[in-house]
């Protein structure tokens, strides 16, 4: 019986996990190639041999989605198998019928066949849409696990922009590790923020390897999810956040539909911010479609050096992924400076250079906001240059690192920090835990009142 010839469509995370749990030590499977889109710069690599196993003694290549027509006209490719997140429905239907009038089928893998189990007890994090505020959400988890005497390690989605070998298996505790290990601005938002918590964060490629390592410190696994992915590990608690500025989108995008079908516990986050009728409907469409799911309402409280900002013109820097694919168009560091009684959000687009040009005439929505873009040492210095040339009285960086210690700002700068905070209008976070803390019998101190 010969291979069934596959290509794993993907942006560097989902995909290489797929490959790693289903496919590569599949005698029925050739994985023939990988196709990257969404980050700049991963799409010119190769899959490494040592990470593949022996039936790919040359690695897997890595080739621009745009060239996924041609792949199945000259590797007679059988399946296509679409592993990557944050997209529309449509999105994925319009790539689906392109690929079976190529001639070859098309799969979403299920959601428990790319689950790893755990020796201890998971709680996954995961959302709808990207920019919900699940990083928030996982800074609260941890400090309540804390406060029960209970040391939770943090495993972030995979984020493999940098040299796929060397980042097999990561573990961050400190500062210094980001700097040590050459950490993009993408990856010090997501583990920066933990760290000055206290946590323990590990990341990577080869994610079976990664639990095994945590498991030996952890009390408890927290799955971090990236975008609006699904967890990959089999979660015994899984939160999934909403976001009330993007009602309806709950149900319109892949693979953040599946998180809101599955989860335990839906948080309404960002209510603070919202139009009470947008988290009236967020609401009801939890009631229906996911009516035994536990549902908890929060707001997103920004802390900022308000008087620094009123009457300035400002530039805001929010987070990348969340006002670029995540199709927001500005952040908590937008309404930050709005409610602070800023004077003007400066557009960053005619100051723009190379690589960030190239990003605000991608997302044209993007006029008063500038995403932190920082894949490499390259895009790195397109954004020093074009914060340097901005018409700005000061910089509010909404972001979750601090950029001023990667880049030379060259004007005034203020930091924006958020966190969420419950609401009290219905079972309250610190009692789910509580449960979940009783149902795996985890030794844990008095609640913190």
């Amino acid at each position: 019986m010969s291979e069934r010839r596959i290509v794993i469509m993907g942006a560097a995370g989902r995909d290489f996990h797929d490959f790693l749990v289903r496919y590569r030590d599949d005698e029925t499977v050739r994985v023939v190639a990988f196709t990257a889109t969404q980050i700049p710069g991963i799409d010119s690599r190769t899959f490494p041999a040592d990470l593949a196993g022996p039936r790919y003694p040359d690695g897997i290549r890595i080739v621009p989605e745009s060239r996924l027509l041609d792949l199945i006209a000259e590797e007679d490719v059988d399946e296509v198998v679409f592993a990557y997140s944050d997209v529309s429905h449509e999105y994925v239907m319009h790539h689906a019928q392109a690929v079976v009038a190529a001639g070859a089928d098309f799969t979403l893998l299920g959601a428990e066949p790319t689950m790893i189990a755990s020796t201890k007890p998971v709680i996954s994090v995961c959302a709808v849409r990207t920019g919900v505020g699940k990083s928030g959400i996982s800074r609260h988890l941890f400090k309540l696990l804390r406060e029960r005497g209970l040391k939770a390690v943090d495993i972030r989605h995979p984020m493999p922009y940098r040299d796929l070998t060397a980042m097999a298996v990561e573990r961050y505790a400190s500062l210094e590790d980001l700097d040590r290990l050459g950490c993009t601005i993408e990856e010090r938002e997501e583990y920066e923020p933990l760290i000055e918590e206290g946590a323990v964060v590990m990341a990577g490629v080869d994610y079976e390897r990664i639990l095994r390592e945590a498991e030996k410190e952890a009390d408890v696994i927290v799955w971090d999810g990236g975008n609006n992915d699904l967890p990959f590990y089999r979660s015994d608690l899984e939160i999934v956040a909403l976001d009330p500025h993007r009602a309806g989108h709950e149900r319109l995008y892949h693979p953040g539909e599946a998180n809101f079908l599955r989860a335990t516990v839906l948080v309404i986050n960002k209510v603070d911010s919202a139009d009470p009728d947008d988290v009236a409907a967020v609401r009801a469409a939890a009631l229906e479609h996911n009516p035994t799911a536990i549902v908890i309402e929060t707001d997103s409280v920004i802390d900022v050096d308000t008087s620094a900002l009123e009457g300035k013109s400002v530039l805001v820097i929010e987070d990348g992924p969340t006002v670029t694919h995540g199709g927001m168009p500005y952040g908590a560091g937008a309404v930050a400076a709005r409610r602070a009684g800023a004077a003007e959000l400066v557009d960053p687009r005619p100051f723009a250079v190379r690589s960030i040009k190239a990003t605000l005439d991608k997302f044209p929505h993007l006029t008063e906001v500038l995403p932190a873009m920082g894949y490499s040492k390259d895009q790195l210095a397109d954004l020093e240059t074009t914060v340097q040339a901005c018409d700005a009285d000061v910089v509010l960086v909404a972001t979750p690192v601090d950029l001023s210690r990667l880049l030379d700002l060259g004007k005034p700068a203020v930091r924006a920090r958020y966190s969420i905070a419950e609401r009290g209008t219905s079972l309250p976070l610190s009692h789910v835990i509580e449960m979940f803390c009783t149902k795996f019998s985890l030794k844990t101190k008095p609640m913190v009142r």
